[in-house]
């Protein structure tokens, strides 16, 4: 008796929708433990490369479209000059369109920093950030990715992101794009750090994208990359605190063990937190790892979130 009521009242739904549809749009019924969450591939992830000229900018989209993923991520210095060049970017839409795949964000970086503490330099950056913004809102983009970077304390720091991003923001929003940070070097990386300033900005277009990886205070000689990292954030307590914030999610790899698992980085525990917090966008893939080459490092990671996806769903 119950499994007739259930069916009725199933078919009911399914009925006034259906009425209620374009004769031609196609009702998808998704099976009870599929995932919502879909995999997206960054594109730093081939930035060897690409700068090695192995791979152009829209080769990375047909190979994205290639290896099974559903959305792509940019990052603006691989086609830094056609920021502004319609022709090009239908070019980039034509090619999305043909693999298959969702244009979904763009990585900024080159364009100065939103925490900048000097007024001047943050105004330029906020102003050089228009045209992202733009070409965002053009390829169909939800969000661009910048950087709060600045110099000084902690606190003044957040004051000048605080107005950085929420005067792009403000930009943005008559585009519908989003304003997102993630946690990239510096302060950025204290999860708290960032959490305070995104809710002092308080614009529902402006968020997170949490980094499995990138939880870096402090590296030797106080580079902000490629020296060893001598202060390190706790990585699942900062994911934790992003989660509620983010408008997109960066999975981070470096090596993976014999059986097919990241090595620095419990994947299933992120899958988790990501689950936990009720997020379902795209996961973007982003292997910065040596002893892979690129290909084979952006399939295994890949592999390992299905994996992990898999695993959640059967809990």
């Amino acid at each position: 008796m119950f499994k007739y009521i259930y069916f009725v009242l199933i078919f009911t739904i399914w009925h006034s929708s259906c009425k209620n549809s374009s004769k031609n749009e196609k009702i998808k019924i998704l099976p009870q433990q599929e995932s919502f969450i879909q995999i997206s591939l960054a594109e730093w992830s081939f930035h060897k490369m690409i700068l090695e000229k192995k791979m152009d900018h829209l080769g990375f989209i047909t190979k994205a479209g290639e290896l099974g993923f559903e959305g792509v991520e940019y990052v603006n210095q691989f086609f830094k000059d056609k920021a502004l060049d319609t022709i090009y970017l239908k070019q980039m839409i034509d090619v999305a369109d043909k693999a298959g795949v969702k244009q979904l964000l763009i990585m900024v970086d080159g364009e100065g920093y939103l925490g900048d503490t000097n007024m001047e330099k943050r105004d330029s950056a906020v102003v050089k950030h228009h045209k992202w913004v733009d070409a965002a809102a053009f390829l169909g983009c939800h969000s661009i990715r910048v950087n709060a970077h600045g110099e000084g304390t902690g606190e003044d720091v957040a004051a000048a992101a605080i107005d950085g991003l929420s005067r792009l923001a403000a930009y943005a929003a008559y585009k519908n794009i989003n304003v997102i940070v993630e946690n990239h070097g510096g302060y950025s990386s204290n999860g708290q750090w960032l959490v305070d300033v995104i809710q002092k900005v308080n614009m529902s277009n402006c968020g997170t994208l949490p980094d499995f990886g990138n939880f870096c205070l402090k590296r030797e000689n106080n580079e902000m990359w490629s020296k060893p990292c001598i202060e390190e954030y706790d990585k699942y307590k900062g994911m934790n605190e992003l989660m509620p914030y983010a408008k997109a999610v960066s999975a981070k790899s470096y090596d993976f063990g014999e059986l097919g698992y990241e090595t620095t980085i419990d994947y299933q525990r992120m899958i988790d937190i990501i689950k936990n917090a009720g997020y379902t966008g795209f996961i973007g893939v982003e292997y910065e790892g040596e002893a892979l080459d690129e290909l084979a490092g952006v399939i295994a990671t890949k592999t390992l979130i299905e994996k992990c996806l898999a695993a959640n769903n059967q809990q």
